[in-house]
């Protein structure tokens, strides 16, 4: 699976292009940006990520052949018309939510922009980079071209995605730290783990983001990123984040709990905590929208459903939540530029250069 670690190279080279246009725009000297931009143990995550694809790539291959192509099409096309409408409904309020990472970060920076922009600029950056993967590319790319329209600078739009990675971290920290406290017992016949375990883990999760709120509200914080320098959210900004991440994790679990099959005997908080570490092993693989490894978590998980009708469901799942969207954020910025471009021609042809 050599293409894992193209993508994390390019990945590396993409991160030092845009740390060397945010420090020169900061006055960075150039002896200082190159020592911070590459790591001496870089290769370290690279390895990690091709052996964590290529072992969920093994073990998803390993339980799929007993499933034939009549089985994985009916499991596929057994969902109610109910299933999927309120599967879409909760696809919509996962998508709301990710636009409040944008916003919020946009008010972390002082930097006012019209919500409609702010919508647009979120929700197609996640549903192109949730799908294509290469966030960095794609999803800056993006994010790029619309906010710099609006006058905001790369660094700027640098800082706006470090932050809106921070919402989704803490809502991830909170739901998997609560789910694996209340539902260890369940947990730990899913996951072959302990009891003890699970809840060390869940209060270990909650420890962190309690106490990262505890930090960033005793007085203002910083990191250095790549060679310049990022203030963090305080106490009021780093809460809402907080909520708003976990309003999102919630909403996107949901879309598949709804199309996973009748019979399923775990409830909504403990599909939370299996949902949660199957999307954080995805991102770790930084496969696209973590594929396979996802899948194959997920099928661990709930090896007690018939496996045909599981895998059906998260291709549907996959339909749902990044199929759907993705076409959706394609169409809405191939308007958004004949718009803009249409708006360059009307103010050409002013003689005053009036809108």
């Amino acid at each position: 699976m050599n293409f894992v670690g193209q993508h994390q190279k390019a990945l590396d080279d993409a991160e030092a292009i845009e740390a060397d246009r945010t420090a020169e725009a900061a006055g960075v000297p150039q002896v200082a940006r190159s020592s911070g931009m590459r790591s001496r143990y870089a290769w370290i995550g690279t390895a990690a990520s091709v052996i964590l694809f290529a072992v969920s790539i093994g073990v998803l291959w390993k339980l799929v052949q007993t499933v034939t192509w009549a089985e994985l099409h009916a499991a596929f096309t057994a969902a109610t018309s109910k299933q999927l409408g309120l599967a879409f409904l909760f696809v919509c309020v996962s998508y709301l939510f990710l636009t409040g990472y944008d916003a919020l970060a946009l008010r972390q920076l002082k930097v006012k922009v019209r919500y409609r922009i702010t919508a647009l600029a979120s929700f197609t950056s996640y549903a192109v980079s949730f799908t294509l993967g290469f966030p960095l590319f794609t999803a800056g790319t993006i994010r790029y071209w619309i906010y710099s329209r609006e006058g905001l600078s790369a660094p700027k739009i640098a800082a706006l995605t470090v932050i809106a990675g921070f919402t989704f971290w803490l809502g991830m920290g909170v739901v998997l730290g609560l789910s694996l406290i209340v539902e260890a017992g369940q947990l730990a016949g899913l996951t072959f783990t302990s009891i003890r375990l699970n809840q060390g883990v869940g209060l270990a999760a909650l420890v962190a983001v309690l106490g990262y709120l505890a930090w960033v509200s005793l007085k203002r914080r910083s990191v250095k990123v790549k060679g310049w320098r990022l203030e963090l959210p305080g106490a009021s900004v780093s809460f809402s984040q907080m909520l708003v991440g976990i309003g999102d994790v919630c909403a996107a679990a949901a879309v598949l709990y709804l199309l996973l099959p009748p019979g399923l005997t775990i409830g909504f908080t403990t599909f939370l905590a299996v949902y949660v570490l199957a999307a954080m092993l995805g991102i770790a693989s930084h496969a696209p929208g973590g594929l396979g490894v996802f899948e194959a978590t997920i099928l661990l998980a709930l090896s007690s459903l018939p496996r045909d009708q599981v895998l059906g469901s998260l291709l549907l799942f996959r339909v749902c939540y990044y199929l759907v969207p993705f076409v959706l954020a394609l169409a809405m910025l191939g308007a958004y530029e004949i718009f803009k471009r249409a708006q360059q021609v009307r103010r050409g042809a002013d003689p005053d250069g009036r809108p």
